[in-house]
């Protein structure tokens, strides 16, 4: 599995390989064709009510990722990430300017917990 992350804001490059949004909301400012995203995965990013509760602090990150990995539990579009990323590089995009605690790196950890 070819795992990245990546703030969508940054130039797309080759690369990135399959570019994957994994935001609930789109970008602000941003075109669909200057994103240059292949898949908006809406349905893996955390719930509203998980987002606000977490709102990027790096305190509740733990209880934010263990929250995360059981609200994807049976997520069918979790099976469909697995399976794109298998024998090819997928980047996880993420709008937020935090680069460190955000929900595309907490997938990411997630799925690599699983290897």
């Amino acid at each position: 599995m070819a795992l990245k992350v990546k703030r969508i804001y940054d130039p797309a490059s080759p690369e990135d390989g399959v570019r994957v949004l994994v935001d609930r909301l789109w970008p602000r400012g941003l075109s669909k064709e200057k994103a240059q995203v292949d898949w908006w995965a809406k349905e893996l990013a955390p719930s509203d009510e998980l987002r606000r509760f977490f709102a990027h602090d790096p305190e509740k990150y733990p209880e934010f990722l263990r929250r995360y990995r059981k609200e994807l539990e049976g997520n069918p579009a979790l099976e469909r990430l697995r399976a794109l990323s298998r024998g090819k590089t997928v980047t996880l995009l993420f709008a937020a300017r935090e680069e460190r605690y955000n929900n595309a790196r907490a997938l990411l950890e997630i799925l690599e917990q699983e290897v």
